[in-house]
Formats: C-alpha cells, sequence, structure tokens
C-alpha cells in the first residue's frame, strides 16, 4: 500500500521518534508499505516519521533501476562509529520535493540496528549507502537534510522553501552545527 508523504511543515518531522518495542505482522507490514511507497517516488530511503508513524524504522535500498535487491528494513538504528574522512554529496528528501544541496556526511559508518524480528545485527556501510542510513536516522532525531547545510545556503535555502511551501510553520530549521 503506498502511503502519503509528510511534506516540509509538518510538525511530525520534526519529532523524534520512539522505540519500536513490539516486532509483529503490524510492523513487518509498515516496513513493506514504507518500502513500496519509497520504490514509487522514487527514493532511496524512507523513514517512519515521513509517513506520520512515530517509530524509529527505516527503509533503504540504494540498488537502481528494475533490480531493488539490497533493500534493508531497520528498527532502531544506531551510529556506532563514523569515519574521519567524509565527502561532499547532492541530497534531496521525498518529504522536501523539489530541493537538493550537497550535504557532508562521513564516507563510511558502522550501525546497529534490529530486523524486523527484532533480532540486533551490525551493519557496516560505505558511500551512498551509509549516507542514506545516516539522513533516513536525521529523520529519526526530527533532522532534515536541510539543517545540516551551511548557515548562508540555509537562508537561501529557506527562501526557495517559503515560496514553495508558503507559510514555514514547525521549527523551520535546526541547524546541526
Amino acid at each position: 500500500m503506498i502511503l502519503p508523504i509528510r511534506t516540509y511543515g509538518d510538525s511530525v518531522l520534526r519529532r523524534k521518534a520512539k522505540p519500536v518495542e513490539v516486532f509483529d505482522d503490524e510492523l513487518r507490514r509498515l516496513a513493506d508499505n514504507m518500502a513500496e511507497t519509497m520504490y514509487r517516488a522514487p527514493g532511496v530511503g524512507l523513514a517512519a516519521p515521513q509517513v506520520g508513524v512515530g517509530l524509529r524504522l527505516i527503509v533503504v535500498d540504494v540498488s537502481h533501476d528494475e533490480v531493488r535487491d539490497q533493500l534493508h528494513k531497520i528498527a532502531n538504528p544506531e551510529v556506532l562509529e563514523v569515519s574521519v574522512e567524509s565527502e561532499r554529496c547532492e541530497e534531496g528528501c521525498l518529504s522536501v520535493p523539489g530541493f537538493s544541496e550537497a550535504v557532508v556526511r562521513p564516507h563510511w559508518a558502522k550501525f546497529r540496528g534490529q530486523d524486523m524480528e527484532g533480532k540486533p545485527f551490525i551493519l557496516e556501510a560505505e558511500g551512498l549507502l551509509a549516507r542514506c542510513i545516516l539522513h533516513e536516522i536525521d529523520h529519526l532525531n526530527g533532522i532534515l537534510f536541510v539543517d545540516r547545510l551551511a548557515p548562508f545556503r540555509r537562508k537561501l535555502l529557506r527562501q526557495r522553501l517559503k515560496k514553495q511551501f508558503g507559510t514555514l510553520s514547525a521549527p523551520e530549521f535546526q541547524p546541526t552545527r
């Protein structure tokens, strides 16, 4: 089932998500629906708050085209370690449609999470996969990619967002620097 994606200005995007405590068919159905929504959008990642659910759940698939063979469904993801080496790459977001900006993120990261049965696991990722998981974990903490921009870029983007989305309700930006 395709779920509606919440967009910039929706207060749910600024709330910290709660840990997943119950691993049942409902959770698995939510993760499946999130994946279907992400593919349809199309995107490479989606966090539960982006579909209005305040749980620490993300789906990520950085495979290309019709392959779709790298789907990660992660409950309660945590960053354990990141590389000192970082990369500046363009990022967009399904909740901020039509906008992209260069964001600096670590090249490599190590994560802890749980699968859809509640079993803990460790995942090491680099490049696009690491970037995507870090982006989605930000969503779980009420942070949008626009919050990670330099102050000048944030100011310019804020003006563009105000034009497209009208009023900027909820906390507009939460600088992370």
